[in-house]
């Protein structure tokens, strides 16, 4: 095999080394390994394949480049930086400092260049899998005869922890039976994780597995440019399938005493190391080192970009031309902006209904609304009713549709829609059970820390979706989602509070959503009332000088309203609040906070079908918060709120003992 491509992008290759070695060592933290090993391999993405822009980071037609095994940051920092980013070299010298715009992980928002906040393995490569989807189905809403408009690649590197994890297996299946033939993933088969060989705990054929999933594979030398870029020419040319490109590779490749064991993995290599092995690479041994070389090299690639972006704006303006309202509505989803008038609507409701079903039916119109809301279920959606009526679903072929069935994958789903969000052009939601939400923790917590405008609807919201019983009745998921910072969750009491919180959901793009939706049906509220929901929390029924304050969420409002009834009659003064999100509560200025909650009124009762862990907050020293402390039980809904103590009767004496 010739090793032409090899010879010319050296420069390229040990320029990362060093600077991945000197920013590790000045650190003293990082991983140098994963930089060192795949080198050869993003010389050769970076300067010959990959189409990017380095003076407008955020062009629309751009390639993605996703680095999963985020721990090799410095992989990424030196290629930004080579090729002509906003990443000064002093940025490199401070990696992982305080301040810097070089964070141990790959941030989106801190780094120009970076296209998703990676670290936490298999989600980089499962964020992926969304932004190829997002490709595609814009590719089908917007592309025209002669006019791509749409038309880039996806490029992974994913290490063997990524591909150990669950949640790459989830979402590289569904990307192999969608056929996202534009995402190409390197596989860095180093055959090293942190305990030592990867025969400790990883024996099986990778390669074959992905063919299972119905990807492409090739294995390749991965310090032999010109052996990966054969395999990189005929995965573009396959165009069917998703595309696995297992490279074998060195970790810490040059280090004379540590390439090839887990002690290049995630440590300094040592001063003495670091000497020996710019020795061993013929380098020298100025820290932070560069070859004028790679500069050029990279440089090039990209003019080349920028060069491209030249074409495509031109592109652009041709397709303005020929197809008008199509430009307009490309330019506006593109940009994050949302339809005039799109939240102009009411949803008219005829009684009692499961909050699920309420949210259904206001989904529906938004969508018609909002033709860039797109999402699915996790195999639920006759139970999450998150469908779109009318709506085909996304197959393999055939992206012109707006439902996804994700299958039994909440984990990849949760990172599918993140990619979704971090594309651009693309509102996603996606439905699954509030028990199951912790299955997808780990992708909320990153969409939080992403700041993405992504919307989870999760249904069967307490023990009153009875007869699954505990399995399936969440308790602690409400408390552990409103821990998550910038998560805003939001459980609504009826239909018209449903209405309130999806034009909330839609409209707040730099925080996802969580629902809480119920299986069993609500009373309907007050409609004239509802729009105070948009606050996080509202007096639904109010009294002249109350001596108590009622509180809930969802459900348990209508428990609240029944109790300030019986109290009534016992002479009691109470105010009902409902409370559908301390999140946007939260938010509100103070006045709002002190005219729902006046500091005056001491005797709260709040009550939950959940932990009461927060609640505290809000009922103050003196309050009382009825809540379930222990799992379910499988029974029909009402007799578990009443053997449970979920009762108005409960409230009501809890109030009376505050005022005793």
């Amino acid at each position: 095999m010739s090793d032409e491509l090899s010879t010319a992008l050296r420069p390229v290759a040990n320029t990362i080394r060093v600077l991945a070695m000197d920013a590790v060592q000045k650190a003293n933290s990082g991983h140098p390994g994963l930089p060192m090993g795949m080198a050869d391999v993003a010389s050769l993405l970076w300067a010959r394949y990959l189409k990017f822009d380095p003076q407008k980071p955020g062009w629309p037609d751009r390639d993605r480049f996703v680095l999963s095994a985020g721990h090799g940051s410095m992989l990424l920092y030196a290629l930004l930086h080579l090729s002509g980013y906003d990443l000064p070299l002093e940025q490199l010298k401070q990696f992982r400092q305080w301040g810097s715009h070089t964070p141990g992980h790959p941030e989106v928002h801190e780094t120009p260049g970076v296209e998703t906040t990676t670290g936490p393995l298999g989600q980089g490569i499962s964020t992926a899998v969304g932004l190829a989807l997002a490709e595609r189905w814009l590719a089908a809403r917007f592309n025209r005869p002669n006019f791509n408009l749409v038309d880039h690649h996806t490029y992974v590197i994913a290490s063997d922890g990524d591909l150990m994890e669950g949640i790459s297996h989830e979402s590289s299946s569904l990307a192999g039976h969608l056929g996202l033939g534009k995402l190409i993933v390197f596989y860095d088969n180093n055959h090293i994780s942190i305990d030592g060989s990867t025969d400790l705990a990883f024996t099986e054929d990778v390669v074959a597995r992905y063919q299972a999933y119905g990807w492409g594979t090739w294995r390749v030398d991965g310090h032999n440019p010109d052996e990966v870029a054969v395999a990189v020419e005929e995965a573009l040319a396959d165009g069917e399938r998703p595309s696995l490109i297992a490279c074998r590779t060195i970790i810490g490749f040059g280090s004379p005493n540590r390439q090839g064991t887990a002690k290049a993995h995630g440590e300094p290599l040592g001063v003495d190391e670091v000497r020996l092995t710019k020795e061993a690479l013929g380098l020298p041994q100025e820290p932070f080192w560069t070859d004028p070389a790679a500069y050029q090299i990279l440089g090039a690639a990209g003019k080349a970009g920028a060069d491209e972006h030249a074409l495509w704006r031109d592109c652009l303006e041709q397709y303005m031309a020929a197809y008008p309202a199509e430009g307009a509505e490309f330019k506006r989803v593109m940009h994050g902006e949302l339809p005039k008038g799109w939240d102009d609507f009411t949803v008219a409701y005829d009684g009692p209904e499961a909050t699920r079903n309420t949210a259904h039916k206001a989904l529906n119109v938004l969508a018609q609304r909002v033709p860039e809301l797109l999402g699915g279920s996790a195999d639920l959606t006759g139970s999450n009713k998150t469908d779109l009526k009318g709506a085909a679903d996304i197959q393999r072929g055939a992206f012109d549709g707006r439902y996804l069935h994700f299958g039994v994958r909440e984990h990849g789903m949760g990172a599918i829609m993140n990619g979704l969000a971090l594309h651009g052009g693309v509102i996603p939601y996606g439905g699954t059970f509030l028990i199951f939400s912790d299955y997808m923790r780990p992708t909320i917590r990153l969409a939080a820390l992403m700041k993405l405008g992504v919307i989870y609807v999760f249904t069967h919201d307490s023990i009153g979706l009875g007869e699954d019983g505990p399995t399936h009745q969440p308790i602690e998921q409400l408390a552990a989602l409103r821990a998550i910072p910038n998560l805003t969750v939001f459980r609504p009491a009826d239909g018209y509070e449903s209405v309130v919180g999806w034009k909330t959901a839609v409209a707040r793009r730099t925080s996802p959503t969580a629902f809480a939706l119920t299986r069993q049906k609500l009373p309907l509220l007050d409609p004239k009332l509802a729009e105070g929901a948009k606050n996080g929390a509202y007096v639904l029924v109010d009294v002249d000088n109350p001596q108590v304050i009622l509180m809930g969420s969802g459900s348990e409002v209508h428990i609240a309203v029944a109790a300030q009834k019986q109290l009534a009659e016992q002479g009691v003064a109470a105010r009902v609040v409902s409370f559908p999100s301390w999140e946007l509560f939260e938010e509100m200025p103070p006045d709002y906070q002190e005219m729902v909650l006046p500091t005056a009124v001491t005797a709260r009762v709040a009550i939950e079908a959940g932990v009461a862990q927060g609640w505290c907050k809000y009922v103050g020293q003196r309050g009382k918060v009825i809540s379930l402390e222990h799992f379910g039980a499988s029974a029909p809904y009402q007799t578990l709120y009443q053997e449970f103590g979920l009762t108005p009767e409960a409230v009501t004496a809890a109030a009376v003992k505050l005022m005793g």
